[in-house]
């Protein structure tokens, strides 16, 4: 792929035809972030200057996480003319190998003025082999499993990533500030401030902002001391601090941490952190097939053993028979 192709992140009134190529499995919320802001652009400016459409590998509509299908206008074709292709992805897209579908991304790919990838779309991206000696972002949950397959893509946590002609978004939130920042670069900001106040959406990040595994959405402006002591238990998931060395960290007593944590969540911080290790490893232990023993030691627990009886505790049966239901 070439770089002197002309970017679609600046200025320019002329139409910008787009495909989204829709994963089964991808997060409606994800497909909604990636359409409907171009689609109030277009209401506000009074014509079609995001020319968009829906396909799907097969032509059928594809059936999202929620298990609500979402229409599409055909099947996915690489010879037909688009500027932009969008690969919105979730789960399943890890192993999305499909020989055809691989081979027409390329091929858009020599004539396409960018390349994009959703959620799990970059590891569709990654696996038509776009990626190499690229930077890329994906979501926060698969960071660590993307780098290690693809160890030559520059994989960050960014909320999302442009290395034209590609970009990548990490989650539905992500993608909707990425379409805003396109929507602010080919019409200006009065247009993206419009849009951003139809989705009364007044969370815009800036794309190197990290990804957070907890959302703490209002609660970094009301309480920022819990907030860093949520930021540290999340940053160490794999070798967890006690209550008293967050405390310290925090610059409080932990007494004082006990306390905010009862008054703001309703339950201790060392409760609080051992839910953040399980629902780090219930999803590992769903989607993917590392073994046990690898996930209890990646979420903190000295042993297998002990991770599988925190883990029927918490959820009501032990990971292998989750794995196997």
């Amino acid at each position: 792929m070439k770089h002197a192709r002309l970017s679609i992140f600046q200025p320019e009134t002329t139409p910008l035809r787009l495909t989204f190529l829709v994963v089964p499995g991808a997060s409606i919320l994800c497909v909604a972030s990636a359409i409907d802001p171009l689609r109030a652009a277009n209401r506000i400016a009074g014509e079609r200057l995001f020319d968009f459409r829906l396909v799907s590998a097969d032509g059928l509509p594809a059936l999202t996480s929620c298990g609500l299908p979402i229409a599409v206008e055909g099947a996915f074709d690489a010879a037909a003319a688009t500027d932009t292709l969008i690969v919105i992805g979730g789960f399943g897209a890890r192993s999305e190998t499909a020989r055809p579908v691989l081979a027409g991304i390329r091929k858009i790919a020599r004539t396409a003025r960018a390349i994009g990838g959703v959620e799990a779309g970059t590891w569709v991206l990654g696996h038509a082999g776009l990626l190499e000696g690229r930077a890329a972002t994906t979501h926060w949950e698969d960071l660590e499993d993307f780098a290690a397959a693809f160890p030559h893509t520059d994989i960050r946590p960014d909320r999302y990533v442009i290395d034209e002609p590609i970009f990548t978004a990490g989650g539905a939130s992500p993608t909707f500030d990425l379409m805003l920042h396109l929507v602010r670069s080919r019409l200006g900001m009065a247009v993206a401030l419009d849009v951003a106040s139809v989705f009364i959406y007044d969370q815009t990040r800036a794309a190197s902002d990290a990804q957070p595994l907890v959302s703490l959405g209002r609660l970094d402006g009301y309480d920022p001391r819990l907030a860093k002591a949520i930021r540290l238990m999340e940053s160490h998931i794999e070798h967890p601090l006690t209550t008293a060395a967050i405390a310290r960290r925090t610059g409080i007593s932990t007494r004082t941490l006990e306390t905010l944590f009862q008054r703001r969540i309703g339950e201790t911080p060392g409760a609080y952190a051992l839910r953040l290790r399980l629902n780090a490893a219930r999803r590992l232990v769903l989607d993917t097939s590392e073994p046990m023993a690898g996930i209890a030691t990646r979420t903190g627990f000295a042993s297998a053993a002990s991770f599988s009886r925190a883990f029927a505790a918490a959820f009501g049966q032990p990971p292998t028979r989750m794995r196997r239901a």
